[in-house]
């Protein structure tokens, strides 16, 4: 989670004037929406918020598969992938989209017109923690990591649904938003032992049909200041409920920089697990820590399996050490993932990938007890992405999206979703003019599509 890792009032932003951004733009997509009204447009490109109930004859329709149950074959005809002027037909077969003709009787839904694009990637989540669907939480003042995560063990004892259930409510939401697959980091610490690896993992299987989960133990409460840590997260990793193990702040919040790191990078050794650590601390402290997480990945050969988690350290670095900071990066195959929190944190991604360095965006928290705001639209924070970084031009606008969807994809190690032949049928639907536009205005998905079959319609999840 994002938070300083002291309590120095000289080290930056606080979380809450982090947050505040995305709140100011949150509003702000709301405002363009409504202006959006007023406009003339035709009637397949009405923005987000404009729309009336479709007239039957505009609605998506579906007829039945009547191929037997040979090859499961949907044609989704009439659909303008990621914008196009023309629209076409999307054939898929088992799953994938194919350039071959649909077989007799295949199944055919009738986008109407409908722009497609890539569902995406949310590349870091917290839904362990969150509140989403539970009556409103009021937040006690928090500043410091330690801080928050005694709120975090207040919330969790609140709560009355189980930490499961809440978790499938979330994961479930992020997938009628159009998210396709997500890093889930879940606190392991003593104070919840594994409960939260547990309910995730539950959630994942609940909704397997729709969403591919990797679970990060993450150690919110620190590795080496909190005994009994280091045990559960090696049991997490030996029972293989996890794909990673995580770290947080070496120097800045554990305090133990080699301890901390030789732990983490020693279970995922001995396991065979990826690693995904947090590191919020700044200037040559967080410089210092990625340094010897870039030795341990390569004296451990990791390569292609260590993330860095929002690296507040890089962003505002000199062009030159930026540059050969990249190349090591890129080296030792190290990805990273930023979630666009304020124009001096969020990473120069494009610098970043010049290198070959890949970088994903996700949600951090939401609505839990670091802070109210967050809703696991991954569209959404793509929006965020944009403003935070002041895009103005359509290539701009174009590049947040992509961020969402091809930069997280390759960081799961999961095939892009470009719609081509080949590709995997994992798209959804939205009314509107071009891709820039569908970033700004944030329209309602109307159809998730996940392996070729209907996942969500409307903001809810169907066909389960």
């Amino acid at each position: 989670m994002h938070a300083e890792s002291t309590a120095s009032p000289a080290a930056g932003l606080s979380r809450r004037s982090m947050l505040a951004g995305a709140a100011a733009v949150a509003g702000t997509a709301a405002t363009l929406s409504a202006s959006a009204s007023s406009e003339a447009r035709a009637a397949e490109a009405r923005p987000a918020g404009t729309a009336t109930a479709p007239a039957a004859a505009d609605r998506i329709t579906e007829q039945p598969d009547r191929t037997g149950g040979h090859a499961r074959a949907t044609v989704f005809k009439n659909v303008r992938p990621y914008g196009a002027k023309r629209p076409v037909d999307l054939t898929v077969v088992d799953g994938v989209i194919t350039a071959d003709p649909a077989p007799r009787g295949a199944k055919v839904v009738d986008g109407k017109g409908r722009i497609a694009l890539p569902t995406l990637v949310d590349a870091h989540i917290h839904p362990d923690k969150t509140a989403w669907g539970e009556p409103w939480v009021t937040r006690n003042p928090a500043s410091t990591i330690a801080e928050y995560t005694e709120e975090d063990v207040k919330l969790y004892h609140a709560l009355r649904t189980p930490l499961e259930k809440r978790a499938e409510r979330l994961m479930g939401h992020a997938v009628a938003q159009g998210t396709r697959a997500m890093r889930a980091h879940v606190d392991v610490a003593p104070a919840y032992d594994l409960v939260g690896v547990e309910g995730v993992g539950s959630a994942r299987r609940a909704l397997r049909h729709a969403l591919d989960v990797e679970i990060v133990a993450f150690p919110q409460h620190g590795v080496v200041r909190t005994p009994g840590t280091e045990e559960l997260l090696e049991e997490a990793a030996r029972t293989g409920a996890i794909d990673r193990v995580g770290g947080i702040d070496p120097i800045g919040f554990d305090k133990a920089l080699d301890e901390q790191l030789d732990i983490v990078f020693g279970i995922a050794d001995r396991h065979g697990v990826g690693v995904d650590i947090h590191l919020h601390e700044r200037a040559a402290t967080g410089l210092e820590s990625l340094r010897a997480i870039i030795d341990r990945t390569r004296a451990l050969s990791l390569q292609g399996k260590v993330t860095v988690s929002h690296v507040f350290c890089v962003p505002g670095l000199p062009e030159r050490e930026l540059d050969r900071l990249a190349a090591d990066l890129a080296d030792a195959g190290i990805s990273l993932t930023t979630v666009a929190p304020s124009s001096d944190l969020v990473l120069p991604i494009d610098r970043l990938r010049e290198h070959g360095v890949t970088v994903g965006l996700g949600s951090d928290g939401v609505r839990d007890s670091w802070s109210p705001f967050g809703n696991a639209d991954m569209l959404h924070r793509a929006h965020l992405l944009a403003w935070v970084r002041d895009a103005r031009l359509d290539e701009e606008l174009e590049a947040a999206f992509r961020s969402g969807a091809d930069g997280g994809a390759r960081l799961l190690g999961l095939p892009e979703a470009d719609l081509k032949p080949g590709s995997p049928a994992d798209f959804l639907l939205v009314r509107g003019e071009c891709l820039p536009q569908v970033v700004v205005d944030l329209p309602r998905r109307e159809m998730v599509v996940r392996g070729g079959r209907i996942v969500a319609r409307d903001g809810e999840l169907v066909g389960r």
